[in-house]
């Protein structure tokens, strides 16, 4: 908002009439001037208002998530915690834990499970044998659904101790609405209980950050996940292949990082991805984001959930510096000389940490909140490092961090032999 300033009129003498009307004249010019400038500022201003980059109010997937990858905090979400089928996104857990579980040298030999798999598929034939690191590429690029089982197979044993495995990792990054049957993606359901092949558009981008960012394989799934074409053979040397990335966003925006693309007929056009851009990492996940003629629509949510994320967030460290008022100890020495009257006390301190500071993703609607917890007396004796509070860190009144306050002095207490001690000393100076 402008503030306008008010022009005083002075009043004009008579003796010079045509000079008096010069004056008013360009009096009047300066203002028309002033209020042109003010007008220009003011549509500036809404301009910048309005190119303000907004969370995308349409998308074409059903169930949407952009997630910061680091702290796994839902940026945006559409639908996020409704249970769906994701296709071939499945692959991604596939990869992972045969990364972190198999042996990329070991050979498999396929079975007549495997080679039963339909299409889209490498077309391997039962007892051939190939190497699980081209299996790997061969599934993350050409999503082949003959290769995905023949990896689940070597490193779990069968399809339904990996799905196990696929479950219990889920669990353990904090996806509880992931419920894994196939390693490939195709629909399945457990005629027992009635559970599909499914997860959360907020869970499937937790999967994605968590292959990312934190397994000890994931530099080598990224450099699976990035690679433009591959070519191997398998064991026999008869019979070779060549492998094409069909993930096309990879050469559509710069930041682009990974994913994985799926389509089933239950799931539609699925899609789990990364992007990366000046240290901030986010993983954005799609469900059913149309159904055949509508291959593209996930890049466009792709694009318009990515632009969001990079347009809105940055990092800005939410750690303050503390300081305490001293805690009063309760029947305790106040010192070397003090008296059973003088008053003790402690001095506290947040426990030391390796963290340097506490950066996250903030947008400019986002508040932070600091709330400080600690106990107004203690009693003694006081040892150091005794925890007497804490101090909790709320953004938009939600807990992301507490750090501990702890005593960083000791106080003895007043007992039996102290009084002695000091009555003594009261009565046979030193």
């Amino acid at each position: 908002m402008c503030a306008f300033s008010f022009v005083k009129f002075k009043k004009m003498g008579s003796r010079n009439p045509i000079r008096a009307k010069k004056r008013i004249l360009s009096l009047f010019l300066t203002i028309a001037i002033f209020t042109a400038g003010v007008m220009q500022i003011n549509a500036q201003a809404d301009s910048r208002s309005e190119s303000k980059e907004e969370a995308p109010a349409q998308l074409y997937a059903q169930a949407a998530v952009l997630m910061d990858a680091d702290s796994g905090r839902v940026l945006y979400g559409k639908n996020e915690s409704e249970v769906m089928p994701m296709a071939s996104t499945t692959k991604i857990m596939t990869c992972i834990l045969a990364l972190e579980y198999g042996n990329l040298d070991d050979i498999v030999e396929v079975s007549a499970y495997a080679e039963s798999m339909p299409k889209v598929k490498l077309f391997m034939r039962q007892g051939e044998k190939y190497r699980l690191e081209d299996l790997l590429y061969s599934m993350m690029l050409e999503s082949h659904n003959d290769s995905a089982v023949a990896i689940a197979e070597a490193v779990g044993g069968s399809v339904e101790e990996f799905a196990v495995m696929m479950n219990q990792k889920a669990k353990e990054i904090g996806c509880y609405d992931t419920y894994f049957i196939t390693p490939n993606g195709l629909d399945a359901v457990v005629n027992d209980t009635g559970q599909i092949h499914s997860t959360t558009a907020a869970d499937l981008a937790r999967i994605m950050a968590y292959c990312i960012m934190d397994s000890p394989q994931k530099e080598r799934f990224l450099e699976i996940t990035r690679t433009k074409e591959y070519t191997f053979t398998d064991e026999s040397g008869n019979r070779n292949f060549h492998c094409n990335n069909h993930n096309s966003f990879l050469s559509m925006m710069d930041e682009a990082l990974s994913g994985k693309t799926g389509f089933t007929n239950k799931a539609g056009y699925c899609y789990v991805g990364a992007v990366e851009s000046e240290g901030r990492t986010f993983t954005v996940a799609l469900l059913a984001c149309g159904w055949p003629n509508h291959k593209t629509y996930k890049w466009s949510d792709m694009k318009k959930l990515a632009e969001y994320g990079m347009a809105c967030y940055e990092y800005h460290d939410i750690f303050e510096a503390q300081e305490f008022a001293d805690i009063p100890v309760v029947s305790g020495i106040a010192g070397e000389d003090a008296t059973p009257y003088d008053k003790a006390s402690v001095t506290v301190a947040l426990e030391e940490t390796k963290e340097n500071g506490l950066p996250y993703l903030l947008c400019e609607e986002d508040v932070v909140e600091i709330k400080t917890n600690l106990a107004k007396e203690l009693e003694a004796p006081v040892c150091a490092g005794e925890k007497v509070g804490q101090v909790a860190y709320y953004l938009n009144d939600e807990l992301v961090k507490t750090y501990a306050v702890v005593t960083t002095g000791e106080v003895a207490g007043i007992d039996y032999p102290w009084i002695l001690q000091y009555v003594l000393h009261l009565f046979v100076p030193a």
